[in-house]
């Protein structure tokens, strides 16, 4: 049965932000000819539209260039990793940064290291890792990012990342979560994007929190932002955002959550079929 949410009549919106993956992404990892026609209209209508996603920088770039809006007014910014960097593209410069404590990276390092897990940091366009590995190449393709060995990776880390992923088996990912949660999780977000990704963020950064902080630069009410996603990477903004509209291929946590669900998925232009029946 498929389960949906609706609002009842169209919707006051100043501005939408989209995940990537499983939500503006079909499973060709592409943005269809529809949907990006949507948000051009969208953006001629005066609503800003953003990506905002978990991947870097560099990471991002290809989906900015297929939606063509970055030299619109209302096309200009993004959002990355997981919320920590805000840029600003028409001046090509990051706005906004927040990092993860060297210690704690270190100690991230540290305890997957002993149950044979990697763990990787990112510049704007190559990932580093101290040890080659199939998980951490995974993540430099999905990402369209080069991938390269840190040989004083520990050394490495007295720089500050804005996030680091630890790629493996689930229940390696799940179980070394638990293990951070009790350990560090006051000192910072520790939480599970996909099954085989486990993510290490500064403490109460989030997509949600750098939707708004733009919103209130821009001089828009959290009442008219709008943000699409399905994993729990996305919780914060559903929750945070005026709507919250999760996919209909959303997890069912992050549907219980949301204002909305779409009638369509993300293979099936959810995000566009739900924007022209209920905000343009």
């Amino acid at each position: 049965m498929t389960l949906t949410k609706l609002p009842e009549s169209k919707l006051d919106v100043k501005l939408i932000a989209l995940d990537l993956d499983d939500t503006l992404l079909n499973k060709d990892c592409i943005i269809t000819p529809k949907t990006v026609e949507t948000l051009k209209k969208a953006c001629k209508k005066g609503i800003y539209v953003l990506l905002c996603s978990g991947r870097a920088h560099n990471g991002i770039m290809p989906f900015v260039k297929q939606l063509d809006i970055k030299n619109e007014p209302y096309g200009k910014y993004m959002i990355a990793f997981n919320g920590s960097s805000i840029w600003d593209l028409q001046e090509n410069c990051e706005i906004s940064r927040q990092s993860v404590p060297s210690e704690i990276l270190k100690y991230v390092y540290s305890e997957a290291k002993k149950r044979g897990m990697c763990s990787i940091v990112y510049e704007p366009d190559t990932i580093y890792s101290w040890q080659d590995s199939s998980w951490a190449r995974m993540d430099a393709e999905l990402c369209n990012l080069k991938f390269d060995i840190k040989e004083d990776f520990e050394e490495y880390l007295n720089n500050p990342f804005p996030k680091m992923l630890v790629p493996s088996e689930p229940e390696k990912v799940s179980s070394l979560k638990d293990f951070l949660c009790e350990k560090i999780g006051d000192k910072a977000d520790i939480f599970i994007s996909k099954p085989f990704f486990l993510e290490i963020m500064p403490k109460g950064v989030g997509k949600g929190k750098a939707i708004l902080s733009l919103a209130e630069k821009l001089s828009i009410p959290k009442e008219k932002t709008m943000a699409f996603g399905d994993s729990m990477n996305d919780e914060q903004m559903i929750k945070m955002c005026g709507f919250g509209v999760a996919m209909q291929n959303a997890l069912d946590y992050i549907k219980e959550q949301a204002d909305f669900i779409t009638e369509k998925d993300n293979n099936h232009d959810g995000i566009s079929d739900f924007l022209e029946k209920y905000v343009l």
